[in-house]
């Protein structure tokens, strides 16, 4: 999209508004709707009037997005953002708490990879062979990542005796 630069007093319609943010006018209605961004007044012709203000709560909420922060969190920190009331030290404490949430991520992850790893390991069927859902159900690790260790899991299926 390209960017555009408007003045102060110019308002604009959802199609500039969101050209100026780089995101589609899908992403301003859903934000809208979301609460993330306050609804624009309308226009006597019912069009949405948007102006500088509502471009730089945009384009910090899309920047809080960027650095992983959910909307969720970035709807807690906006209304004391608007009032002048959050700081350096709640910057400070939002990104320290966003670090330490991708930490305990990659930690999971780790486990996670080492878990697709043993799995992985354990294969003894022939790659031939088609694999059942019983032979292939493996037991919560714990990880909490969702992964599963396949312990002896993947294996040829035993012959049943007659």
């Amino acid at each position: 999209m390209v960017k555009n630069d408007f003045s102060l007093e110019q308002a604009m319609n959802i199609s500039q508004f969101a050209g100026a943010c780089e995101v589609s006018t899908d992403t301003v209605r859903y934000y809208e709707k979301q609460g993330i961004i306050q609804p624009a007044p309308r226009q006597g012709n019912g069009y949405r009037k948007y102006g500088d203000a509502d471009i730089q709560t945009l384009r910090f909420v899309r920047g809080a997005q960027a650095l992983g922060f959910s909307l969720a969190e970035i709807q807690a920190i906006l209304p004391r953002l608007a009032e002048g009331k959050f700081g350096r030290a709640d910057i400070e404490q939002q990104l320290s708490n966003k670090m330490a949430q991708i930490d305990a991520h990659m930690r999971q992850l780790k486990i996670l990879k080492k878990e697709l790893r043993a799995t992985f390991a354990l294969l003894t069927c022939k790659p031939e062979l088609p694999v059942t859902t019983t032979q292939s159900t493996a037991t919560d690790s714990g990880s909490g990542a969702g992964a599963a260790v396949a312990k002896k899991a993947f294996k040829k299926p035993v012959a049943k005796k007659r």
